[in-house]
């Protein structure tokens, strides 16, 4: 540890970092409700996320209609946690505020990729400070990309204007699990200093199939046996969603 680190040390830094570090995907949770004041901090923390120009360009949908959730539930892919989890949140790219700032002053938005990537990353960062919060709580979550499988239907239960899409859900409660936590690839294949530099590729993901075979016989109890590498061609075997229909009905628009 550097001087500057052992200056910077507190518990307070501890705990945060362990905390980030110890993330794993809750999908069980009790019935314990999460206090309307305690979401409105999360949703708060969610809010000062950094933001492309200070477009803000995302919206936040809390689902508390059963059947509405029961619904995206199906949509998900039969995710009940989409169901039964305390909350469940949807996060949207959403253009649609930007153009009536614009039209509010006399102008006209002309959309295009660069907007479409700056609302969906608005979204994310967001959405991350709001993991991080409800982490911060003592509650769990889980990322619901699942609502993509759908997103026309997802699009008409949200009523979503045009410049609005759903990029995914969020389940957040009191965990009532403690799963293992899934290994990361190593440091060296997801930092690279000065220039991309994937030359010893094949080894590292050699060595991190042996790691993390080893986590899904723990596991499984012994009941599978699979590797990062052979879970990612089963992953890229899915039938892709179709999103550009949609979107492009919903007014984004992509540069040729």
């Amino acid at each position: 540890m550097t001087a500057n680190e052992q200056k910077l040390k507190t518990p307070d830094m501890d705990r945060l970092l362990g905390m980030l570090e110890g993330h794993r995907s809750i999908r069980r949770y009790t019935d314990a409700p999460v206090p309307p004041e305690q979401l409105e901090r999360i949703i708060a923390c969610a809010q000062m996320a950094s933001s492309s120009s200070h477009m803000q360009a995302y919206s936040i949908i809390g689902i508390t209609d059963p059947e509405l959730r029961d619904k995206l539930a199906e949509l998900a892919g039969g995710q009940r946690h989409v169901a039964l989890a305390p909350v469940f949140l949807v996060w949207c790219a959403d253009l649609s505020r930007f153009s009536d700032a614009v039209s509010s002053r006399g102008g006209e938005l002309e959309p295009s990729t660069e907007y479409f990537i700056v609302a969906t990353v608005d979204a994310a960062l967001a959405a991350q400070n709001a993991a991080v919060a409800a982490e911060a709580m003592g509650l769990g979550i889980v990322y619901i990309g699942g609502i993509r499988n759908d997103m026309r239907a997802v699009t008409e239960l949200l009523q979503l204007p045009p410049l609005v899409y759903p990029v995914f859900g969020m389940c957040i409660g009191v965990p009532a699990e403690s799963p293992d936590q899934r290994p990361r690839l190593p440091l060296e294949e997801m930092y690279y200093e000065n220039r991309y530099s994937p030359e010893k590729r094949e080894e590292r993901l050699e060595a991190y199939d042996e790691q993390y075979r080893s986590y899904i016989r723990d596991r499984s109890g012994g009941g599978r046996d699979s590797a990062w590498t052979q879970e990612m061609q089963g992953r890229n075997a899915y039938p892709p969603r179709k999103l550009t229909g949609l979107l492009r009905e919903q007014g984004f628009r992509f540069d040729d």
